[in-house]
């Protein structure tokens, strides 16, 4: 299994070298179809070009080879790199993503439960203190959790949510670039 703390590390430079906002570096699919997935954005805009993926991508790639080379490779078998904006509907990975994105509407899913017993909670958010997410859950009430109880969080899509991401420009939004590791 690959250490995501160590390749954060590792590729997190590399997407700051490019003026990129990492938002995420997830292994899933398993042993049949391992995927390293790099979700980045550009801080201003909170978007990312198909040129901007490409460039990380190509960086990413040098960087694992170089590794590999020098008999140090992060991941030890042969994985499918992916890398992608966080998309309208994106994970919220960061305690900041949670105050940007406030009056939104989420699903935060929980490392436990709360005192009534919810493991996840679906409504707008209300932004953060400190280190304190709060969400305006509907039919319920406000709900404030410590980020280090939430295990994933991610924006859900709605019309708010679309009319306030429109792209800077579609084209080259229908292509794909994999590049195997």
């Amino acid at each position: 299994m690959a250490d995501i703390a160590a390749l954060t590390r590792l590729i997190e430079p590399e997407a700051q070298a490019l003026g990129l906002a990492l938002v995420r570096v997830k292994m899933f699919g398993g042993q049949s179809d391992p995927t390293l997935q790099i979700m980045a954005e550009r801080p201003d805009t909170r978007q990312l070009t198909i040129d901007d993926c490409a460039d990380l991508s190509r960086r990413i790639s040098d960087r694992l080879d170089e590794l590999e080379a020098a008999g140090r490779d992060p991941i030890d078998h042969a994985y499918r790199l992916e890398v992608s904006s966080p998309g309208i509907d994106r994970p919220l990975t960061r305690l900041q993503d949670y105050d940007d994105w406030k009056g939104h509407e989420a699903r935060i899913n929980l490392s436990a439960p709360t005192e009534d017993g919810r493991k996840q909670l679906t409504g707008i958010l209300a932004g953060i203190d400190g280190d304190t997410v709060t969400i305006d859950v509907r039919k319920h009430r406000e709900v404030a959790v410590p980020f280090a109880q939430i295990a994933d969080g991610k924006l859900l899509m709605t019309d708010a949510l679309i009319a306030a991401t429109v792209p800077l420009s579609p084209e080259g939004a229908d292509k794909i670039i994999e590049v195997e590791g």
